[in-house]
């Protein structure tokens, strides 16, 4: 049974109708940007490739868990140790409130800009 599974995750689009490149493009896209099935399907259908929604919701939900891992080891590493930096700036004449998580070393992790001082929702 093992070695079922091995020669399974060898070829993990083995019995798809589509190409495994197409099945990678559009379940990245669905992870990274905010598009919904209907606008994947819409540039499937661009790319000369007629899909169903439900059929790009299946294939999300099956590699998307395995990209992750896979992926997981090659981004970029944060340690533990991180802080809220606060600081006011003025954006077209109107001052704003940046708040940045920087880490130890200084980089930048996430940042929030907000009109109002709130440091407890930028934490």
């Amino acid at each position: 049974m093992a070695n079922k599974k091995h020669k399974d995750e060898s070829k993990p689009f083995k019995w798809k109708h589509v190409v495994g490149e197409v099945i990678l493009w559009l379940v990245s896209w669905y992870s990274r940007y905010a598009l919904s099935y209907g606008d994947l399907k819409e540039i499937a259908v661009e790319r000369g490739f007629e899909l169903d929604r439900s059929t790009i919701y299946r294939w999300v939900q099956e590699y998307a868990p395995e990209i992750n891992k896979r992926l997981k080891p090659y981004l970029k590493r944060t340690c533990d140790s991180w802080k809220v930096d606060e600081t006011y700036v003025k954006i077209k004449g109107i001052w704003h409130y940046l708040y940045r998580a920087i880490d130890k070393e200084g980089n930048t992790l996430d940042w929030m800009l907000s009109r109002t001082r709130n440091k407890k929702a930028a934490k």
